[in-house]
């Protein structure tokens, strides 16, 4: 063994003395055991840490050999390609653009998140009266949300909370939410806005419940020369199929019939006119068959 390691090898070992010669309470101090200096050597990386560098044009036993993976000629292999490149010509994002609700789309709506919790809050620190209808112009002047861009969507984060009924009118709420405030006794409806509106709203100049497709209850009628500007009704019909649902407790719901279902392309199985032609021709049937 070499001196250097002898040493050190004789450094590692533990100590014993005669426990004659030291103080009692001294052993515990002089009886340690040190660390073996041969554990250094086997530090290594977890499994998988690490990963072995791909060594590209070192010859052709590698497979990334000669072309180094790229193939032969062509701009794959001479350079790089762009996303989306179509050969020079326009790209057919440009051409097509993009659709869905993605966030850069034309058909995406940014709703302003508010919880139950929140709402809460406000009411027990009395800035929002659960006697009246909390709209968005009763939320914004609270300072319960700060700004809105296409509309409020309440949330039931914090639905264990609500202790207080409330009558909420807002843009739209999800199913947790709209359960909760259910349960607490409260009512909710949700009821298209645009940006115009929400602005219009806030000056004092224009409706924040009521609309020409509204269902007005008798009492609760408001007077029309107060608001300078009419409340307007979603045109898309992705809007009003959402507002037609009365799952969503849309505002609309009251103008689909019974049985049928909120969809303005889709009809409800059973009430199609195939359905009440084939009706008819079996009572027709059924009445020809007759003796007398």
């Amino acid at each position: 063994m070499p001196p250097r390691l002898f040493n050190l090898f004789r450094i590692s070992q533990p100590i014993f003395r005669p426990a004659a010669e030291i103080s009692p309470f001294l052993a515990p101090f002089l009886y340690t055991q040190l660390r073996d200096a041969h554990i250094l050597a086997s530090l290594a990386d977890n499994p998988g840490a690490l990963h072995k560098r791909i060594r590209r044009g070192r010859g052709p036993s590698s497979g990334k050999g000669k072309t180094s993976g790229r193939g032969h000629k062509g701009q794959k292999q001479h350079g790089k390609v762009p996303r989306g490149f179509n050969g020079g010509q326009t790209k057919d994002e440009v051409v097509h653009g993009k659709r869905g609700d993605h966030k850069f789309s034309n058909f995406s709506v940014d709703m302003k998140p508010l919880n139950l919790y929140k709402v809460q809050d406000w009411v027990d620190q009395g800035r929002l009266d659960p006697s009246k209808p909390i709209t968005i112009k009763e939320l914004r002047q609270s300072r319960c949300i700060t700004n809105m861009k296409d509309g409020v969507k309440l949330l039931a984060k914090g639905s264990e909370k609500l202790k207080s009924p409330l009558n909420v009118v807002i843009s739209r709420a999800s199913a947790k939410a709209i359960a909760a405030v259910e349960a607490a006794g409260g009512s909710l409806t949700t009821r298209y806005y645009t940006p115009f509106a929400m602005r219009r709203i806030m000056q004092g100049k224009m409706d924040p419940i009521n609309s020409l497709q509204s269902q007005i209850k008798v009492g609760e009628e408001m007077p029309r020369k107060k608001f300078y500007n009419r409340l307007p009704d979603p045109t898309s019909r992705k809007d009003i199929e959402y507002y037609r649902d009365p799952a969503h407790r849309g505002y609309l719901s009251h103008l689909v019939p019974e049985g049928h279902g909120p969809s303005l392309f889709f009809t409800t199985p059973g009430t199609g006119k195939m359905t009440l032609r084939k009706t008819s021709k079996s009572r027709a049937v059924a009445g020809d068959n007759r003796i007398w």
